[in-house]
């Protein structure tokens, strides 16, 4: 008899979140799940909790519950083990504006390297794929001080990529970046995504989240409010309830997806 087929556990399991400073919850009782092939839009307003949670999830805020990544215990990796499962691109990298973006992808080979932290012939293949995915090849030889803001992303992009992950975390990598280069980083994760990479990302323009996620995760005050589809997460009632009055959902004219605009 042939064994039963059984679904991929999830990348990432966050089960009964609670992040708290004192008495006040910055996250309460959230559970989300990412799998691979998927891209999972956090969303809310300033102040839900969702860079919180993010944080939480890879080990950089303490909090109760449960999180699982590939089915551990978040608690039970070791550092350099975890970063070869799950990469961050946090919302304001930092690095040396005099570095290049060739030097910058080649950090995230960091957790693979061996005890004398010399990159073999691999590493630098792997960094230059990891630069061709990103989108980067055309300015990689360039420094991080004389590109733009979209460029910028796709090289933080790039080295996390370069840590061969399976899931995916970033903060908020589309925030202050025209419409163009939105569109193209919010594409180049759906790529990434049909690579089997696990996505989850905070984005705070709904329509776009509508537009490129699988799921959405919409929060409130620190609280789950709904989850799912864009449509079943966009809509009036949802959205009228967390950002008030002042917003309208209206079908897009092009594929019916959810468009989030002003009240007139």
């Amino acid at each position: 008899m042939a064994a039963p087929y059984l679904e991929p556990a999830p990348l990432l399991e966050v089960r009964d979140l609670r992040v708290a400073i004192g008495a006040r919850a910055l996250v309460d009782g959230v559970s989300l799940e990412v799998s691979a092939g998927e891209v999972v839009g956090l969303v809310g307003p300033n102040g839900a909790g969702k860079s919180t949670l993010m944080r939480a999830a890879t080990g950089g805020r303490a909090g109760t519950g449960e999180i699982r990544v590939h089915g551990r215990a978040l608690a039970s990796y070791a550092k350099r083990d975890l970063f070869r499962i799950l990469a961050v691109v946090q919302q304001l990298p930092e690095a040396p504006a005099t570095m290049t973006v060739r030097d910058l992808v080649l950090l995230g080979r960091f957790p693979h390297l061996g005890l004398l932290g010399r990159e073999s012939a691999r590493d630098l293949a792997v960094v230059e794929a990891s630069i061709v995915r990103a989108g980067c090849e055309a300015f990689a030889d360039r420094t991080l001080g004389t590109l733009s803001g979209g460029e910028r992303r796709r090289a933080f992009i790039a080295r996390a990529l370069a840590q061969e992950p399976r899931l995916l975390l970033l903060d908020e990598p589309t925030a202050n970046l025209d419409a163009e280069a939105h569109a193209e980083i919010l594409a180049l994760l759906r790529r990434l995504a049909g690579e089997s990479v696990g996505v989850l990302v905070v984005l705070h323009d709904l329509s776009y989240a509508a537009a490129y996620c699988d799921r959405m995760v919409l929060m409130h005050e620190g609280r789950l409010v709904v989850e799912g589809p864009p449509a079943r997460v966009v809509t009036a009632e949802h959205i009228g309830a967390v950002y008030g009055r002042h917003v309208r959902v209206l079908p897009h004219p092009e594929g019916g997806a959810p468009l989030v605009v002003p009240a007139l």
